[in-house]
């Protein structure tokens, strides 16, 4: 008896000990970039300061324009402009944001997009879905509705509004950032600061963590965030995030129902006026990175890579990097834990990365002109 108490002893005190370790944030930020790529870069369209990339599924692509523009894009760079795009609010960080295949868009044709549509306060973070249509070689957004809107009004930058659907195409995910309103994202009465799970009509599923709340309580999946540009789910299922943090303090997050990751309460980062915030270690009832950037890379979009181009990279997440210009591969433990592993220079701020059918990698410089450029293996 006193040898299998011991081995219980044991066995709990491993599970602690793995437990901590996970719980242990890496920080790469001060990881230089190499200039030596294992990818030959080609581009192929420039656009005015695109924002993001939606592969359907024949292999064009849809390409959003901060200011206003969608674009259905081939994969030889022949563009087509998308027309009955709804008016947006575009200055500083606002404006036309992410787009998204539906899951079901080989026969609904639906797309979906986000933007700050033009409001009271700077205007406010909208999610879009309309119908894409084509005829005689011209394109639109026929049906377009609002299904969900940030609430309250109001705010300056700092919009988030990245789309994901869970691995069923049932769900949505959408990243609504703090607006430059840190408090927003600890007030559970507020859209701001959160990651919100939907349906695909907009309406909330009835088993999010709080459902029966009704408004933006109901809506919410996890809150505490500050500048979410990234979120993808990875084949196993797990969902990941990265948000801009403020002077330091980038970070990676596993997303799972009801936490809270303690936006503006902690940061790895600081203010920046220079005064401190409290680091997550000193909070631990608030969820942790397991991966952040200090000094900052500005990450910008993210994709799990799934192709066949770069077998050696298939469940790694590549993330675009503005202040950083480069491309970041993180590689994860399958336990929870994530490191960067590579960190190539791109010589101009990465906006989006995207996979194609064909798994070759798709991003887009934070420029105007930006370029979409196409990445294969070197040899």
């Amino acid at each position: 008896m006193a040898g299998r108490t011991f081995s219980i002893a044991l066995g709990i005190a491993a599970v602690a000990f793995a437990t901590a370790a996970r719980a242990e944030s890496i920080n790469a930020g001060e990881r230089p970039a190499t200039a030596e790529r294992p990818f030959a870069v080609e581009a192929v369209a420039a656009f005015d300061t695109p924002w993001a990339i939606a592969f359907l599924p024949d292999g064009r692509m849809l390409v959003t324009e901060k200011p206003g523009a969608i674009f259905l894009v081939t994969r030889e760079g022949g563009k087509t402009p998308v027309e009955k795009v709804p008016d947006v609010v575009a200055a500083g960080q606002n404006g036309l944001l992410d787009i998204a295949s539906a899951p079901d868009f080989a026969e609904s044709r639906t797309v979906y997009l986000t933007y700050v549509e033009p409001g009271s306060g700077g205007g406010s973070l909208a999610l879009a879905r309309a119908k894409l249509a084509e005829s005689e070689g011209a394109a639109a957004l026929d049906d377009l509705a609002v299904i969900w809107r940030q609430q309250p009004a109001g705010g300056r930058g700092q919009p988030g509004g990245i789309i994901a659907f869970d691995p069923g195409g049932r769900h949505l995910f959408l990243t609504s950032g703090d607006r430059m309103r840190p408090q927003t994202a600890q007030d559970p009465d507020d859209t701001r600061g959160k990651v919100l799970r939907l349906n695909l009509d907009g309406s909330t599923p009835a088993d999010n963590p709080q459902a029966t709340a009704g408004g933006a309580r109901a809506q919410t999946w996890t809150m505490g965030h500050r500048n979410p540009y990234g979120l993808a789910f990875a084949p196993d299922g797990k969902l990941w995030l990265h948000e801009m943090g403020p002077r330091g303090g980038d970070e990676l997050n596993l997303i799972e129902p009801g936490k809270n990751y303690g936006w503006p309460v902690v940061s790895n980062g600081d203010n920046y006026s220079g005064s401190p915030i409290p680091r997550h270690a000193t909070r631990p009832e608030f969820a942790a990175p397991p991966l952040y950037w200090n000094p900052v890379i500005a990450p910008a979009g993210m994709v799990i890579y799934d192709g066949a181009m770069f077998p050696a990279w298939r469940g790694s997440a590549l993330i675009g990097g503005l202040g950083a210009m480069a491309l970041i591969r993180v590689a994860f433990d399958g336990s929870g834990g994530a490191d960067e592993a590579d960190r190539w220079e791109m010589d101009d701020r990465i906006r989006d990365v995207a996979v194609g059918p064909d798994g070759a990698i798709w991003l887009i410089e934070d420029n105007s002109p930006g370029r979409l450029l196409r990445l294969t293996p070197s040899d």
